[in-house]
This record gives structure tokens, sequence and C-alpha cells, in this order.
């Protein structure tokens, strides 16, 4: 058996998640605890508080889902390890990138919210006036949908691109709203099965995050990245890096360019991962897995029962 943790990214987030948790496990406790003070500052207000009890507009901030789903993440990595069990490769969404980053011990627990507070501010910032869209394609080739916002954008001047390659089947586009909504009428048009609009507040994983990616790394330059204990499958790439490259690129990266999810999943499994276990309030990973491998076993851990159902089943 060879394990890989993922991690779920913004858009899981619900109110109430990691209440379970707290309630049950000292080890969690502290780590919310310290996550709510160590941000008290930068947010103004309680992380803990309002992932318990929302309400579930304000939870789903960008600026404030970031730091919360990060120590719900962190939390129950911790628990886990504390119960001997650790992956051999670490994978996160967008954001659950930096959690799997704390799995592997590149970034400590206190470092690793305190720099998802400062990405989701500065991801809030970079979107402000923009009007940006996101849509879900469904059915199309990758080439077909490159090609399609490549041709949109030369014709609009504005920007639209491929944003998350999430399985088979399954990419979302991001850009500015009218670049959006003209390639998704031209996909649907070159026989897309669904083009579905997405709620989103900005043109995450797209240029128009680059002013976000420079603050970001400007801010990385007063955090240690260690070397790692664990393998760490980075969206930006598609698998794990090279000697040439470095954390802190691949992440000033990946806020600004495409997310290779399947690529990642098909890399995990080429390494021999046998068996995933998604940590974070829903199972969106998980379904994505399902799409894009057939013979592998996918766990989930969202609630404080199902934390348990997962040792038990790896202990057997």
């Amino acid at each position: 058996m060879k394990i890989g943790f993922v991690y779920a990214g913004q858009g899981s987030q619900s109110v109430g998640m990691g209440h379970d948790f707290y309630e049950e496990s000292q080890l969690f406790r502290t780590t919310l605890d310290n996550a709510a003070e160590n941000l008290k500052d930068e947010l103004g207000l309680d992380i803990k508080d309002l992932s318990f009890n929302g309400p579930l507009e304000k939870l789903s901030l960008t600026a404030y889902t970031q730091p919360a789903m990060v120590a719900f993440a962190v939390g129950v990595t911790k628990m886990l390890e504390s119960e001997g069990i650790t992956p051999e490769y670490a994978l996160g969404l967008s954001l659950g990138e930096y959690s799997a980053l704390f799995a592997a011990g590149i970034l400590s627990e206190e470092d690793v919210v305190k720099l998802v507070a400062k990405r989701g501010r500065f991801m809030t910032q970079a979107a402000e006036g923009l009007k940006v869209g996101m849509a879900a394609v469904l059915g199309l080739e990758r080439t077909v949908i490159e090609e399609c916002c490549a041709r949109v954008s030369g014709e609009t001047g504005k920007v639209v691109s491929p944003a998350n390659y999430n399985c088979p089947g399954q990419i979302v586009i991001s850009g500015d709203l009218e670049a959006v909504e003209k390639a998704s009428a031209e996909l649907k048009e070159a026989g897309a099965k669904r083009v579905l609009p997405l709620n989103v507040s900005g043109p995450f994983h797209t240029t128009l995050m680059k002013s976000a990616g420079d603050l970001l790394a400007k801010e990385m330059q007063k955090i240690t990245f260690n070397p790692g204990r664990v393998q760490v499958v980075y969206n930006a790439i598609g698998r794990t890096k090279n000697e040439d490259e470095t954390v802190p690129a691949l992440l000033e990266k990946q806020v600004q360019s495409s997310v290779y999810l399947e690529d990642s999943i098909r890399f995990m499994y080429e390494q021999g991962v046998d068996t995933f276990v998604e940590i974070g309030p829903g199972k969106v990973i998980s379904g994505f897995i399902k799409k894009t491998l057939t013979d592998v076993k996918i766990m989930n851990i969202e609630k404080s029962e199902d934390l348990r159902a997962v040792v038990t089943e790896l202990r057997q």
C-alpha cells in the first residue's frame, strides 16, 4: 500500500467544519486555537468562530476561506500523524497545495496559516474592480478548449484561459467575463456537452492574478521552506519538482496559471500510489480521482467518524 494525501481547495468550505474534531481532540483544539490567535490581527476576526458558526457568505470570502480551510487541514493531518499515518505523496487542489506542503514538513504550522491568509488577501485585491467569470466545460478535449480560449483572447484582447484541468472531460476556464462568455458560447458550438458558469469572486489561475503572485513572492522571502520529508506533487507542473525548481517559484506560478490536477493524480498513480485519502470538507477531489482512475482505494476525512474509519482501515 502506498498512501497519498489530497487536500480540498476553496469552494469546499462549510459552516461547522472542524467543530466535532474540536470537541473531541485536544490536538485539533490546540491547532485551531493557535491559528485563531496567530490570524487575529491579519483577519480582524476569530477564524475558528467563523468556521463553526458562519455565516457561509462570509466564510466563503476568499480572504477567510483560505486560512479556515488550511487550519482545518493542518489539524486533521496532525491527528493522522499522531496515529502513525503519514503519506508518501501529498497533493492539494489550488489552496490545498499549502496543506500538502505542511504535511510534507516543507512549511511550518504557523507559517502556512499566515501565508494563506496573506494569499487570500492578495487574491481578493487582485480581483477588485474586475468583471470576471469562470465556467466548467464538460465533454471536450483539452486542445479544443485551449485553442478556443487562445482565439477568443486574441479577438477580444481580454483574458480567458484554462484554469483547472480537473479530470477527463472537465476543464474550468477563467478570465474576463466578456471573454469567458464568448468562449463558453463557442465551446458549446464546438460540441461541449455542457458549459456551466461558476459563482466566483475572482479570475483565479489566470494572468489576471499576476499582482497577487508578485505580492506572494515578496511575502515568501520572509518564510523558511524546509527540505521536506514527503514528496509533493505541484499544481503548476503536474508532478514533483526537479532540483532546479523551487517551492516559492511554483507557488508564485500556481496562483496565476493553470492547475493540472488530472495530471497530478495520474502522476501519483504512476509512482505507485494506490490509496488516496482526501482531507477537507466535501468529496470534490475524490470525484475527480474516480473519473480519472478505476483501480484505487479512495477515502475521505470530513468528520471525526471519517478519521476513525480511515485509521481503522489503514491499520489493517
